[in-house]
């Protein structure tokens, strides 16, 4: 196998479940014969192949079986059955502080994740100014890791996988704590080591982060496999799954969804039902939402996206800023002034989440439409700006 590669063939994982833990020796014989373990499948004949240089997304519900399979090509556990081959260095970042010494300091835990790793202590020294300085550490870095706050750890964990020259990268949740600063900082690392080649094994529940980061998905539901390929179709599998236990769960219980998307159109500057625009033509969206209940912040959540699924534009907004959080129907209205689309055929998803971006209702049907070029325009968008010649080359 070339360094960077991945094989998973048929790899399944038990886990034996007890209702508590046996404390003594009495406990033990009082409860012999009784409360025996439950046996539970995180995963079930998960095979998988990762060319080097790949990046790959994990998708699923909770429970289906994604971080494990993630500790199974970590070498953190063993599969039950199958086997798990990988090449090269792995670096992994599984969850906040793991691998982490709460004792000692930032500057230890570096040294000893990359001794971990392999690497000869004069290179981890070569390494460990970068290091900090992405994590932003340099006045912490000599203090014990538990005084750091849960971002501090998770931008020095980060950092370590990052940039200890792993030939493969294991992701899990990564972006979930961290501003928006240091999520971009982190997709440049990302980006930058995936065009030097390294392989990149992502489990997210963001959506966005898993279609800007990867090129191909698996789609995992009670530890099994139900799609692999590319990552728009996986992620539109994996969509139609969340709306088909929704409505079986909603069925189920005689409950009714705490909010509904009634309808959506696109419409021209005349307020006329568009099925089509010229580029740069003033458009909106209207969004009919039907609020049954009140409970945690609702969002509405708008994306614009091409044929082939890749997002192309997405905006979100609470209803409780618009002042469209209470109870009742009402129509929230997007404009979009200068539109920055030049030719294609687009189609806009409509869904309502949670503040914990839980879907609470998808628009059934998208609405596509399409944007025709005013001239010689190609391309999506236009790139638009104005050209100048700077001073220092005028007299050229």
């Amino acid at each position: 196998m070339k360094e960077g590669a991945v094989e998973v063939v048929e790899a399944s994982r038990r886990f034996l479940v007890r209702a508590r833990d046996t404390q003594t020796l009495k406990e033990l014989l009082v409860s012999r014969g009784r409360g025996g373990a439950q046996e539970v499948w995180a995963l079930r004949d998960v095979s998988l192949v990762i060319a080097p240089g790949e990046a790959v997304g994990l998708v699923g519900r909770n429970g289906s079986g994604k971080s494990t399979l993630l500790r199974l090509i970590a070498g953190i556990i063993r599969p039950t059955s199958g086997r798990v081959e990988t090449a090269g260095r792995i670096g992994s970042l599984l969850e906040l502080g793991a691998g982490f010494h709460p004792d000692f300091t930032g500057r230890e835990n570096v040294e000893l994740n990359g001794a971990l790793q392999g690497l000869s202590r004069a290179r981890i020294r070569e390494r460990f100014d970068e290091i900090v300085a992405f994590a932003e550490l340099e006045h912490a870095i000599d203090r014990p890791v538990r005084t750091y706050s849960s971002g501090m750890t998770m931008r020095l964990g980060f950092a370590i996988a990052a940039f200890l020259e792993a030939d493969t990268l294991l992701l899990d949740e990564v972006f979930a704590v961290g501003d928006e600063s240091f999520q971009r900082k982190c997709f440049g690392v990302i980006a930058a080591f995936k065009q030097r080649g390294g392989t990149i094994v992502f489990v997210s529940h963001e959506a966005s982060a898993v279609e800007r980061l990867c090129d191909r998905a698996v789609l995992l539901r009670a530890g099994s496999t139900m799609f692999d390929g590319p990552v728009h179709e996986a992620l539109a599998h994996y969509r139609r799954g969340l709306i088909e236990d929704e409505g079986e769960r909603a069925l189920g219980s005689g409950a009714q969804e705490r909010a509904e998307l009634v309808g959506g159109r696109i419409v021209n500057r005349d307020g006329v039902l568009a099925e089509s625009l010229l580029a740069g033509e003033p458009f909106a969206i209207e969004v009919d939402v039907d609020v049954r209940e009140r409970g945690s912040p609702l969002v509405l959540q708008v994306q614009l996206r091409d044929t082939a699924g890749l997002l192309v534009a997405d905006r979100r907004v609470g209803l409780a800023e618009l002042g469209a959080g209470g109870v009742g129907p009402k129509t929230l209205r997007l404009d979009v002034p200068e539109p920055s689309l030049e030719f294609g055929r687009l189609r806009l998803e409509l869904a309502i989440v949670d503040a914990d971006g839980v879907l609470v209702h998808r628009l059934a049907d998208d609405l596509p439409f399409l944007v025709y070029p005013d001239g010689a325009g190609r391309g999506l968008v236009r790139l638009e700006g104005t050209w100048s010649v700077p001073a220092k080359e005028s007299g050229t």
